[in-house]
């Protein structure tokens, strides 16, 4: 009895069916996330979608902006992105009158209304938040030293209806290609 072999051969096993499986699946030709066309066309809208907050910021300004990569809110939105092109996806692999579409189609109208309504307005929210703290600062000529009102909070939380709009035409363009291109 020797623990630290039968630990070694409890992997060995564990990796030989593993690899066994991985194997079948590869002739089937069904190998992890190669055939996840949905998956695959919500992540790369999304992502895409991120990419392009910088370059739309330029146009507009005439100068770049790399942290909009990383920002929540902007034109387009990339969680309507990601949903429409994952609706999109859905209904196309498994047609459009399929429960699975009607579930992600549902699910895509929610993020969609809740980007620019709910997370909207929680930004707006914010915005007078802060501008009450400094008009009663500077009204009261008092400093609120609690560590509450100095914390930083995002700006932008949400979007508005045309940076909803650009993330559903972004997220439908890009499921349409990957379509075409798979």
């Amino acid at each position: 009895f020797v623990p630290h072999l039968m630990v070694w051969d409890f992997f060995r096993l564990k990796l030989f069916r593993m690899e066994m499986i991985c194997g079948i699946l590869k002739k089937r030709g069904e190998f992890m996330l190669s055939n996840m066309y949905p998956f695959w066309a919500a992540l790369i809208a999304m992502v895409t979608a991120q990419f392009c907050k910088p370059l739309y910021y330029w146009l507009l300004k005439r100068e770049w902006k790399w942290e909009l990569m990383k920002a929540s809110g902007g034109f387009p939105s990339s969680h309507s992105a990601a949903v429409c092109a994952l609706a999109l996806a859905v209904g196309i692999e498994e047609h459009f009158s399929s429960t699975i579409f009607a579930v992600t189609l549902t699910f895509a109208m929610i993020i969609c209304y809740d980007a620019a309504n709910v997370r909207y307005y929680a930004g707006q929210n914010i915005q007078i938040t802060r501008q009450l703290i400094k008009d009663i600062q500077e009204l009261t000529s008092t400093k609120l030293t609690d560590p509450i009102y100095l914390t930083k909070i995002k700006n932008v939380l949400g979007h508005t209806w045309v940076e909803v709009a650009g993330g559903i035409l972004h997220g439908l363009i890009i499921a349409s290609i990957l379509y075409f291109v798979k």
